[in-house]
């Protein structure tokens, strides 16, 4: 049996029943960073006088995920198996879901428990949305990836919900500014931890806001709903278009994901 442990993202209260529980029956913990897993476990067993009896911790992260995985034995989830990422949901902007594929894969039995996590947190305190939103995590750190994913979310027609380090929180929002400067936003950083902040502004009121703020934490930002981009390219446009056949085809190449090769020998033999 495994199961998925979503750890504290800042209280340690925020632990659940279910989760303590499962800590106690672990043979084995698979975690994200051991290190991280066995200060947590430490604070558990000062704060509610527990004892765990872990028989061994394995690294299992982004970076070796699949390398673990293939050479494990398979005796090994005999025992009872806990992952725990770093902090918050294991498999939301964080590692596991090897793992989860992996059991579904092996017919081993697996549950995910219920647990914290940040952008839940962020888009009920944003006021934003009862019902439909979308979790984009952390964007591209730069480049026109970074800028395609942007203007993605800007004009998707959803309250949007994104994970941003303190090192790049200021240029998200001049980003924002600089595409939408009175997009409203909602933006929370260290959630349920000592210095919990949160703002509520447009984007070109943030920029004067986090000038003066301390920016130190991780944040959850999400971005109020703007006008969707109903601007849509067809197939059929661009076979109308009056341009040479090879510029034709590098365009369809990227409407439809197939080379520009085969678009080309499909235009000529048309």
């Amino acid at each position: 049996m495994v199961t998925f442990v979503p750890t504290p993202i800042g209280n340690l209260e925020d632990i659940t029943h279910r989760a303590v529980n499962s800590l106690l029956k672990a043979q084995i913990i698979f975690c994200e960073d051991s290190r991280v897993t066995k200060k947590l476990l430490s604070l558990l067993s000062q704060k509610f006088n527990l004892s765990f009896e872990v028989e061994k911790f394995i690294p299992l992260h982004s970076h070796n995920e699949s390398q673990v995985l293939a050479s494990i034995p398979k005796s090994i989830f005999e025992k009872e198996i806990v992952y725990m990422s770093d902090a918050g949901m294991p498999c939301i902007s964080d590692p596991g879901i090897k793992l989860v594929q992996y059991c579904q894969q092996n017919f081993i039995e697996y549950e995910v428990l219920a647990g914290a996590n940040a952008g839940l947190v962020a888009i009920a305190g944003s006021g934003f949305s009862d019902k439909e939103f979308l979790f984009f995590g952390f964007l591209p750190h730069k480049g026109k990836d970074r800028d395609e994913k942007l203007n993605e979310i800007l004009f998707c027609g959803y309250n949007t919900i994104l994970y941003e380090s303190p090192k790049r929180v200021v240029k998200l929002i001049d980003e924002i500014s600089k595409i939408e400067p009175t997009r409203t936003i909602y933006m929370i950083k260290e959630i349920s931890k000592l210095h919990q902040k949160s703002f509520l502004a447009t984007a070109d009121e943030l920029k004067d806001i986090l000038a003066k703020a301390d920016l130190r934490g991780e944040w959850s930002v999400v971005i109020k709903a703007g006008v969707k981009n109903s601007l849509k390219i067809t197939l059929q446009d661009l076979s109308s278009l009056d341009i040479p056949k090879k510029s034709k085809a590098k365009l369809i190449s990227k409407l439809t994901g197939q080379s520009v090769k085969e678009c080309y020998n499909q235009l000529v033999s048309a």
